[in-house]
């Protein structure tokens, strides 16, 4: 007759360990390019809705990177910057990914004329 051993071990209730193990250094997920690399105090250029004169305007606005990390990167402003749901950074630091299209060395790209926000008229 044949002895079938049990799947865990009857002193400590443990599983074996499987044999199949994953092969070193395959990776399941491919990391996103990377276009640009940026370094604390590069001077960057930032999509981003902020204070131009008296108007609340979404666009390109200068800063400079204040913290670099794998996956982020942050942005100071001289300027009053705003999140998408209006409100003001207190700090105006921004964090971007650091593979985003919304975030470039200073002078790289094309300049976009900003959209001027206007109110809804009350009626």
């Amino acid at each position: 007759m044949k002895t079938v051993r049990p799947a865990t071990s009857p002193a400590h209730g443990v599983k074996r360990p499987s044999s199949r193990r994953v092969p070193v250094g395959v990776s399941y997920m491919r990391s996103p390019t990377v276009e640009y690399t940026f370094n604390p105090g590069d001077v960057v250029e930032a999509l981003c809705d902020h204070e131009k004169g008296s108007d609340r305007v979404h666009g390109w606005l200068k800063g400079i990177v204040v913290q670099v990390d794998n996956k982020m990167v942050a942005v100071q402003f001289r300027t009053n910057v705003f999140l998408t749901d209006g409100w003001m950074v207190p700090d105006r630091i921004l964090w971007y990914t650091t593979h985003s299209d919304q975030i470039r060395p200073a002078g790289s790209g094309k300049k976009i004329p900003p959209v001027v926000k206007k109110d809804i008229p009350d009626y």
